[in-house]
């Protein structure tokens, strides 16, 4: 190997409790580290320039990689990560499992700095679909609706006066790392007011009291679509005649569906529009 991997055997060692730590938001924002886990994750956050610290791997992939029987792409993945400056660190299968998330079976897991974006950062195009996502309190629900903005070519994602940090590890997983690729920040509701303002776009509201359907809206005008939180959908600074309410039809006794679906159907919907023009 042209790389360093440190072993690492006891759940004693310090590298191994500061990176089990970080499973806690508090740590997350003193510390202003996040952790990262699986291999596509990962792969998206380096591929979107995020600073990888620590590099967490089976001690027996290392033993591979000893005896050329690892494949190609992570030898040089592990070299990549290496030149870039992060440590690589190895764990036998039983740390492994008390660091990772959720019963991950590849069992990856990078530490590393939270990319920092503001509004500022935002480059859109002349036609852009944006979603703002208010009060958004389960990373899971987070995740989702990023991961179904990256599939369906939303441009940004903004979070405001959001209810979990934006890099929560299930925010991540379910994202299945678009979290990094894609655009997404986080702001007060009177900032992203002023912002879109200043954009020029339309701004369409979830409710499921609108009155009008959501395929009877033209999404291929320049659109930033709102939608709330999984209990109190969107709040009062969301009414007014700078916004217009849309609505999915509820056939049932259910008066809503969960915010990261009704976000999925509103993206593809504006994304069937543009592709049919």
């Amino acid at each position: 190997m042209t790389f360093r991997v440190l072993p690492i055997q006891s759940a004693q060692n310090v590298r191994f409790k500061q990176a089990l730590r970080l499973r806690q938001s508090r740590q997350r924002r003193r510390s202003e580290r996040i952790l990262i886990d699986g291999q596509r994750e990962i792969l998206c956050a380096i591929d979107a320039g995020v600073q990888v610290h620590e590099l967490f791997v089976p001690a027996t992939a290392v033993e591979a990689v000893d005896s050329g029987q690892a494949p190609h792409d992570f030898v040089a993945l592990l070299a990549r990560l290496a030149s870039g400056g992060a440590e690589l660190l190895s764990l036998p299968d039983g740390l492994l499992e008390r660091i990772s998330y959720g019963g991950r079976t590849d069992q990856w897991l990078a530490t590393a700095t939270p990319p920092d974006r503001t509004l500022a950062d935002l480059r859109l195009s002349d036609q852009p679909l944006v979603a703002i996502l208010e009060g958004v309190e389960k990373p899971g629900n987070l995740g989702a609706v990023v991961r179904s903005a990256d599939g369906a070519g939303v441009e940004a994602v903004i979070v405001v006066d959001g209810g979990t940090d934006l890099y929560n590890p299930n925010a991540i997983r379910a994202s299945r790392g678009t979290i990094f690729t894609l655009p997404v920040v986080s702001a007060s509701t009177n900032q992203v007011q002023a912002w879109l303002r200043q954009q020029g776009v339309t701004t369409l509201v979830a409710r499921p009291n609108a009155a009008l359907p959501y395929d009877q809206v033209d999404f291929r005008q320049p659109v930033a679509l709102v939608l709330g939180s999984e209990a109190l959908g969107v709040s009062s600074a969301w009414l007014g005649d700078d916004y217009s309410g849309i609505c999915l039809p509820m056939r049932g006794r259910a008066d809503s569906l969960n915010v990261s679906i009704t976000a999925a159907i509103l993206f593809y919907e504006a994304q069937r529009q543009r592709h049919r023009e």
